[in-house]
């Protein structure tokens, strides 16, 4: 991670938002900036176990990153959304929050099973969101192996739990704390 300092310094964190006592690690200074996003997409592709068929962008800034990584990778790209945004016919998966549930989709016939999926999102916490995806993905047919990250919260166990999944996971910045 140490390398990847010059991008961990275009990173904005927020103190207390979305409530108090949350260091919130915002992004979008680093899309800001074409040098700083260009070479993360270069760092994240250079990591990639291949070959790789699609990318999986987890919605909404996983979409970013999800087609950014799928040119040099000359794959698809595969959106997985919250309930109700996509037209097609769908396949779900439920999850648990802090308070309730959740739902994520994607389209029934967005994949064909044995197509080699890279999982991308902008950032992992608890991995919640994550592991519904690779269970969604791995329910279609998906091989699945890795998973991608710009930004890994590694207190919060995330990564972790989808490396007991079975999953490689990598991500180019960690910041401690939540």
């Amino acid at each position: 991670m140490a390398d990847n300092d010059d991008l961990k310094a275009l990173i904005r964190t927020i103190s207390d938002f979305p409530k108090p006592g949350i260091q919130f690690r915002d992004i979008t200074t680093l899309l800001l900036d074409p040098h700083g996003f260009a070479q993360a997409i270069m760092r994240m592709a250079a990591t990639t176990l291949g070959p790789i068929d699609l990318v999986a962008g987890i919605e909404a800034r996983g979409f970013i990153f999800a087609a950014a990584l799928a040119r040099p990778l000359n794959a698809g790209v595969l959106l997985i959304r919250k309930d109700g945004k996509l037209p097609g016919a769908t396949i779900a998966e439920d999850y648990a929050l802090e308070y309730g549930t959740d739902r994520i989709v994607m389209h029934a016939d967005a994949l064909a099973p044995g197509k080699r999926v890279l999982l991308v999102d902008d950032l992992i916490a608890t991995g919640g969101t994550a592991r519904a995806a690779l269970r969604l993905l791995r329910k279609a047919g998906a091989v699945v192996e890795q998973a991608q990250f710009l930004v890994d919260l590694p207190d919060l166990g995330g990564a972790d739990a989808l490396r007991t999944d079975g999953v490689t996971v990598d991500s180019l910045i960690a910041f401690p704390g939540h």
